[in-house]
Parts: C-alpha cells; structure tokens; sequence
C-alpha cells in the first residue's frame, strides 16, 4: 500500500493496485493511519522511473509524497515531519530509516510496523488491564519525550499510535507537528482529530502549547480502557458538547479566561459533570487511580492539565514494572542537547531561546 498527498483534497488518500479508497478517520489536514505499509527494496533513485520494489524482509513502509502536485516544491508537511524525526530518538518513536526522492515523488521510509492501537484494539476485542496500563506508559513516554524537546505532535490518536511484534507502543505521523517557544505564536486551530482535539481549540484558540496533546493523551487512555472513543462527535460543536456533558459546561471559576474564547458562548447548554462511573467499562479497566489520573489529563484549564512527566509519576503506575521498558536521554542527533530547566512541568516554558 502506498500513502501519497493529494493536494486537491488537502488530505491523504490510500491506494493500493491501483484503486482509490479513503483513508480512515482523519480530517482535511491529517495523515492517515501511520501503520499502512509498503515493505522496499532500497535502489538509490537516479531515474524518473525509480520505484521501490517489493521486499518482504526490508521492513519499513513508505509515505509517497508527490511534488508535481505541489507549487512550491516540497510542501510543509513532509519538511517538518523530516526535519522532526530526524531529531527525535526514542524507543516510542517511529524511526525514520531513510529520506530520498526522484523528480516527482518524495519518500519517507520508516521501520516496519504491523499495526496501529486502533486496528489492534479491534483485532484482539479490547484490552486487559495490564495491556492498558502498558500502552498508557508507553503513550506518556514517547510523548514526554517530544515535549522534553519543545515538540507539540498535534495529533495524538489510535490510528497514529503504532504497536510492533513485541508489544512496544510508538508515536508516528509528525506531519502536524511543531516545535514550539515563547512568546507563543498563533497557529493554526485546524489541528488533530475532532474527537481527541483539546477543548481550547475547540473553542477557537490558536494559542496553545503542550497541553493540547495531554487532553489527547487523556482521551486515548480511555478509548483504551473502554474500547470505544470518548468524545466522538460528528462536528466540532457535536464534540464540544458531548465534552460538556460528560465533564460538565465549563465556567470562569473552573477555567479563567474560557468566556474569551472565540467560539464561547453564554448561551451554551449548563450541563454538570458526571462521574467516571457511569461510563461503563472505564472504572473496572482503569480502578481509581486510573480514573484520577485521565481527570487530571482532562482538566479544562490548559494550565491545570497534567504533562505527562508528571503523569509518569502517577500512583495509577506505581505497580507496572517499569524495567521492560527504555526511556531514552534527552539528547538530540549530534550530540546537541536541550535545556530544560525552565520548564514548570505544566506545559508552559518561563524563558526560551529562538533557533
């Protein structure tokens, strides 16, 4: 299978044997699932008429980038997700493997893996207790990781998340994703899956930092848990409300600053916040501890949310053996490294350096 952008849709569509078909859950700006593969046999492309061959012991699967659809060469994307990956060396991490192009198609070739959490949640009928625990530790590794480096991946979700042969968890498709500093920029709020996309953004601001991917992590850890997505709306306003039903209408004493918000409005519904319990499947998967930690994720107020350095921390872990696992030192290719030091552990950077 091969993955290729298709700049009349501003989206990702699949093809395999030459038929078209839709790429999954994503929306007009995201990839689709990272699992789909294209195993390769590498031949330097020097032709036009370069294209990988079939070798089922390559063990990587190929993005396809096609550059004569693009104006402006190379398109955003693709450099960001090269540029990224090349940095980032972790365990819970896809490797990219190699970067090359002919004249018309750009190629990422990543590690091979089998499938995404969504298609193995589905394929095994949901998760033990212990798988979800595993998963979620992974989930916080990897993404810690990225935060560590000032990277915000910007969409977190089952189908970006890949689990090889020997159950190791790994973020991919970095496509949307962006290092970040302060003074914080405005970007874009057409960012992650509708259903795992912060309630922040959801209310029209496009200035957010890291947080924004720990309400995803939080919204993961219960799909995991349950099985079945928990805010899935059809419609960014659908979301927005089954949010609120389920955590209760957010006002100023519960988040400062939500009223100014775009897209509030004060004649929203008034739900209250319903308890863990009553979402059924979630508190026998996750126990207290469990549900304590996805609240903490899924705080309204960016600043009150849980990283997920601290979240490693959590009692929820305080049983999982951690040895099976490889955390990795946060230094970047060529022996670079980065100061950490001011970040406050919430997501938020007192002082930084531009690069």
């Amino acid at each position: 299978m091969i993955i290729s952008h298709n700049n009349n849709k501003k989206g990702f569509t699949t093809r395999a044997n030459n038929s078209s078909s839709n790429g999954g859950n994503t929306t007009n700006t995201a990839a689709p699932p990272a699992s789909a593969v294209h195993e390769y046999h590498h031949h330097p492309p020097n032709n036009t008429s370069f294209f990988p061959t079939l070798d089922k012991d390559a063990g990587a699967f190929e993005f396809e980038q096609r550059l004569d659809q693009e104006d402006e060469g190379v398109p955003s994307t693709a450099i960001r997700e090269v540029s990224l990956l090349k940095e980032l060396r972790h365990p819970n991490i896809v490797k990219l493997l190699d970067v090359f192009c002919s004249q018309k198609k750009l190629y990422l070739i990543f590690e091979f893996v089998d499938l995404d959490l969504k298609k193995h949640m589905k394929q095994v009928g949901g998760l033990t207790k212990d798988k979800v625990q595993s998963f979620a530790y992974q989930l916080l590794l990897g993404t810690n990781y990225c935060h560590e480096y000032r990277v915000i991946h910007r969409d977190l979700k089952p189908q970006n998340l890949l689990i090889d042969a020997d159950g190791t968890l790994k973020l991919a498709d970095f496509g949307l994703a962006r290092a970040f500093s302060l003074p914080i920029p405005k970007y874009t709020h057409e960012v992650v899956t509708v259903w795992y996309r912060a309630p922040e953004i959801l209310l029209g601001s496009s200035k957010y930092s890291i947080p924004i991917d720990n309400w995803s992590v939080g919204c993961i850890i219960a799909e995991m848990a349950t099985n079945t997505p928990l805010f899935p709306g059809d419609s960014e306003i659908d979301t927005i409300f089954r949010i609120f039903r389920k955590l209760g209408t957010p006002n100023e004493s519960v988040w400062a600053g939500v009223r100014s918000l775009p897209d509030f409005k004060d004649t929203f519904p008034q739900w209250r916040p319903r308890g863990w319990e009553n979402i059924p499947g979630l508190m026998d998967k996750l126990g207290p501890a469990g549900c304590d930690l996805l609240s903490m994720f899924l705080a309204y107020n960016p600043a009150d949310r849980l990283s997920c350095k601290r979240g490693l921390e959590h009692p929820y872990f305080a049983a999982l053996d951690k040895t099976q696992f490889h955390d990795s030192i946060i230094t970047a290719a060529g022996d670079k490294s980065y100061d950490m030091s001011n970040s406050d552990g919430n997501g938020s950077i007192k002082t930084v350096t531009s690069s």
